[in-house]
Order: structure tokens, then sequence, then C-alpha cells
């Protein structure tokens, strides 16, 4: 299996059932359950879309182009879109 197909594919079929589903909302023949899926999906569509944004972000940056950087006291300096990182916190040493 070819995984990058194998996931474009199931992204093209979530936004195809996520604009099937907002359709009939607003013609109001949707089910109980497509008003129940609708959410989720929405999150699923939201959170790739920030993962996409920070994997070019990160891109960006690694030819050295400006980009948006998180700084706070608790975390590193680290390119971050919230809902869509892997892990991008570094660990800390605590001596």
């Amino acid at each position: 299996m070819n995984p990058p197909i194998y996931y474009s594919t199931i992204g093209k079929i979530a936004l195809e059932k996520l604009q099937s589903i907002t359709s009939k909302m607003r013609d109001d023949t949707a089910t109980a359950e497509e008003r129940q899926f609708a959410p989720l999906l929405q999150e699923i569509v939201a959170l790739a879309k920030n993962r996409l944004s920070v994997t070019e972000n990160e891109s960006e940056f690694s030819r050295g182009e400006s980009v948006w950087v998180e700084r706070t006291e608790t975390h590193f300096p680290h390119i971050r879109l919230h809902g869509g990182t892997l892990e991008d916190d570094p660990v800390t040493m605590k001596g």
C-alpha cells in the first residue's frame, strides 16, 4: 500500500462527506446521525489544515525565511500552530 495515496484518499473522502452533510444540513434533510458526525469531520479537517500549515511553516523556517515562533517561559522557542503539531516540544533536562 502507498501511504501518501492512502491518506490523501481518506482526506478526500472525509472532505466530500463533510460537504455532503453540510449541504444536507442547509436543506434540512440531514439525519440526526449526520448532524452528529459533522462537528467531528469539521474538527478533523481543521486539524489537518493546521498540520499542513505547520509543515509549510517548518519548511520555510529551514530555508531561513521568517516564520511565526512561539516563545513562552515553559517552552523552548518552536514553531507551533496549536492542534495540528506532533510532539514538537523538546524534552527538558532538569538537573
